[in-house]
């Protein structure tokens, strides 16, 4: 017995060696990990600044009364101006630009969800011959840009179905999008089997399915299309203005592309009118963001399966 106290003092004078470099250990690896975390956030605030910046800039130069070219004055607390935007609606009308590219933008966004959601269930959920070979297909198109196809599709919108000086000629090449299609075909593959075929024993149609079991799960898809879907037409100028030439129909893009381009540099305050024009069609896609990024998360695709 006497050695074994002598061999526990040891033993307990050892293990408080070892807790006394332990403790250590611990508090360096957690300051470590805060350095690191710090380093982290300082990176992504860097990288932040640098998006917001030509936002602020277009902002700020957009209610100025003499903005400069360049950085130099970020925040003026002086010369507050509408002047701009003003200027603008005199040579273009905003009201009707805007109303224009809603006509069109809508149009086109409920064409790409309306077939996006149709066809991206058809080529997840449905059997049938030939569905590999059309998503092969499909999956080719989306490496043809656009601007190869654009004199064609002219030809054919303008002579073939006389759509001309129309909404409708604007909106028809845009109706289907496989980038949306895609989207949805993979987020229908991610739901559970099950649903689908509990749907179908209980006597419910495909379109009952898809509206009632599919799209309700996939929201995080319809937010993600309608945002991209949203932002292509908005912001395309090239293809209405080969469709229309007629001012009272063109949409915002157009009207502000020939107004930069022409008018502009005419104006008495050229770079204040130019930030008030590209701060008049961005603020749309923002607000449309602002409104939608709550539903980019992800959806609980188990939450309908028992057990």
């Amino acid at each position: 017995m006497p050695g074994q106290k002598t061999s526990d003092g040891p033993v307990d004078a050892r293990s408080g060696a070892v807790a006394e470099v332990a403790e250590p250990s611990a508090a360096q690896a957690r300051s470590g990990a805060r350095r690191s975390r710090i380093a982290l956030y300082a990176v992504l605030a860097l990288v932040a600044l640098a998006f917001v910046f030509p936002f602020w800039f277009m902002a700020v130069g957009a209610f100025q009364e003499n903005p400069t070219s360049s950085p130099a004055d970020l925040f003026p607390t002086g010369g507050w101006t509408t002047q701009n935007f003003t200027e603008i609606n005199s040579r273009v009308s905003l009201l009707r630009s805007l109303l224009n590219s809603l006509i069109f933008t809508l149009g086109v966004l409920a064409g790409t969800l309306t077939f996006g959601l149709l066809a991206g269930y058809a080529l997840s959920r449905l059997r049938w011959r030939g569905r590999g070979a059309l998503f092969a297909i499909m999956l080719g198109v989306q490496a043809i840009p656009f601007q190869l196809l654009m004199i064609p599709l002219y030809v054919q919108v303008t002579r073939t179905y006389g759509l001309g000086d129309t909404y409708l000629g604007m909106i028809l090449p845009f109706l289907i999008n496989t980038t949306a299609v895609f989207i949805f075909r993979q987020f229908f593959l991610s739901l559970p089997e099950s649903l689908f075929e509990a749907a179908r024993i209980d006597g419910a149609s495909e379109l009952r399915i898809l509206f009632s079991i599919a799209v309700p799960l996939v929201k995080p898809a319809i937010a993600t299309v309608a945002l991209i879907t949203f932002i292509g037409p908005w912001n395309e100028f090239l293809w209405p203005f080969l469709i229309t030439k007629q001012a009272t129909m063109q949409p915002l893009a157009v009207a502000l592309a020939n107004y930069i381009s022409n008018v502009a540099q005419t104006a008495a305050n050229p770079n204040g009118a130019i930030l008030a024009g590209a701060a008049t069609l961005a603020f749309p896609v923002v607000l449309l963001f602002v409104v939608f990024q709550r539903f980019f998360r992800a959806s609980d695709v188990s939450s309908g399966i028992k057990g």
